[in-house]
């Protein structure tokens, strides 16, 4: 039974597309005014009286964000220290602003592990159902993305699972499986989870939008094999297990020095292998690894408003969020609130006659409608005249923008983007002081932001060398690519 377990884990690590087979496998083996259309853009209050914006200092404006927006060193390292302080609470105790949750994983791959199994990941964006074929050290995978609804998302929980089975349902026809063949699964759940068992799992609140009803305190697996039956599938749910639980055993498949999975994407999270010894509060049984990895749930540290450098922005962010006073590291490093982060940033210096001459845009005035994505392709613009940035804003945001206008909002996603890149580092570099792994780890890292945000990745290993000094060339970040199941 242990051999199956782990076939349904490494399926997991499919979260931001990482083969999660060989975990499954290895686990078993240890256990409204006018349209948009009729209206290009609205002139402000200013304008509107005097057809005319008094003059601002732009570039004032830009030095007000870069002192709110920098974090210094001294910074960060005072912010390590009270991450590390804040985990150490958490392995002691359920109600700490760091979950440290146990995951029940208590060996890493061999990279021997052989099967073929399914596996789902839900990581916020998107649904995707995958099949996982791995031989020794090979890993084959097919594919096929959903997008799950904002319906779904904030509606009754039993027709967001009756959604994913049908997902499951449609793949399985489209490969010419039968519908009524015996398989194992592993579901990869990325919100937090008191997790029970290998296979069972509560949630403890949704994350990243969702807010569907009957769910929260509910065990997903039961809830997800409960739809399986009622589709008329045969399938079992051998394992749960979070994003970047993972990702830690997908990435270290390949390298057994792998001691983290980090998820820097749409939401953000890590897990990492501790002692069992430093599990203060876990009651289960010893293994013979004398190891567990942690589902940490990072992303609600500095929750308490005491420790991260928040902005007025970041406040707006947080208030106007589905769920205000949670997830406030989450929330100024993630590609679901960078975005947002800038869209207030953008309205402020418009409200102000700073940015773009006061010029107000109906799309642009709607909540999170300034993709992360938008920031990442203005930051690429590097044409003489920036004319990828004005299009941008002028097709999608009926905005009309001076040269100025265009540098200074590339200014602005830098500090913005910057500042959260130096954030997601502290959480790593208390990682690699917590666990004392200063001669040599890897940390497994996947997510839309990291791999696709230019400069971002260095940014991070810019923050590390500041935190780590000479120890930071002994840690590899390593991203996901050889995993991906692009199928």
């Amino acid at each position: 039974m242990t051999y199956h377990i782990f076939q349904s884990l490494f399926v997991f690590g499919i979260t931001t597309g990482v083969a999660i087979s060989a975990v499954v496998q290895f686990l078993y083996y240890t256990f409204s005014g006018p349209s948009p259309d009729e209206v290009a853009f609205l002139p402000s209050p200013a304008i509107e009286a005097q057809q005319d914006v008094p003059k601002s200092n732009s570039r004032a404006a830009i030095q007000r964000l870069e002192d709110q927006f920098y974090v210094s060193t001294v910074q960060l390292q005072d912010m390590v220290k009270l991450f590390v302080h804040d985990m150490q609470r958490g392995l002691k105790r359920e109600n700490a602003l760091i979950k440290m949750l146990p995951s029940y994983v208590t060996k890493r791959p061999t990279g021997n592990e052989r099967g073929t199994y399914l596996a789902l990941d839900l990581g916020g964006t998107n649904f995707r159902v995958c099949e996982v074929t791995f031989a020794t050290g090979q890993v084959r995978t097919k594919q096929r993305k959903f997008t799950v609804s904002d319906e779904l998302k904030t509606g009754p929980g039993h027709l967001l699972f009756d959604f994913f089975a049908d997902c499951v349902a449609l793949f399985l026809d489209e490969n010419g499986i039968p519908r009524d063949t015996n398989m194992k699964l592993g579901f990869t759940f990325s919100f937090p989870c008191h997790q029970e068992a290998l296979n069972r799992g509560r949630l403890i609140r949704w994350t990243k939008g969702f807010t569907a009803s009957g769910v929260v305190g509910e065990d997903v697996v039961k809830l997800l094999q409960d739809a399986f039956h009622r589709k008329g599938l045969s399938i079992n749910v051998t394992a749960l297990v979070n994003d970047t639980v993972g990702t830690l055993i997908s990435h270290a498949y390949i390298d057994p020095l792998t001691q983290a999975g980090i998820i820097l994407g749409t939401g953000s999270n890590a897990a990492y292998v501790e002692r069992i010894s430093e599990i203060k509060k876990w009651d289960g049984p010893k293994s013979a690894s004398n190891e567990m990895v942690i589902n940490m749930e990072w992303g609600n540290w500095g929750s308490d408003k005491i420790a991260l450098p928040l902005t007025a922005y970041d406040l707006k962010v947080d208030r106007a969020s589905p769920n205000p006073g949670q997830q406030l590291y989450e929330k100024m490093i993630s590609g679901m609130y960078l975005g947002e982060i800038t869209r207030y940033i953008m309205l402020d210096l418009i409200s102000t006659g700073e940015l773009f001459r006061g010029q107000r845009s109906v799309e642009l005035e709607k909540p999170y409608n300034f993709d992360t994505a938008n920031m990442s392709r203005i930051e690429r613009d590097h044409t003489t005249d920036m004319s990828d940035t004005n299009m941008l804003l002028k097709t999608v945001y009926n905005i009309d923008s001076t040269l100025k206008d265009r540098r200074n909002l590339k200014q602005i996603c830098q500090l913005v983007s910057t500042r959260a890149a130096r954030l997601a580092a502290v959480g790593i570099s208390a990682i690699v002081t917590k666990t004392n792994r200063l001669n040599g780890a890897t940390v497994g890292i996947d997510g839309s932001v990291y791999e696709h945000y230019q400069h971002f990745g260095n940014h991070v290993k810019d923050a590390l060398r500041e935190l780590l000094g000479m120890v930071a060339q002994n840690v590899t970040l390593a991203q996901g690519e050889f995993l991906r199941c692009d199928g």
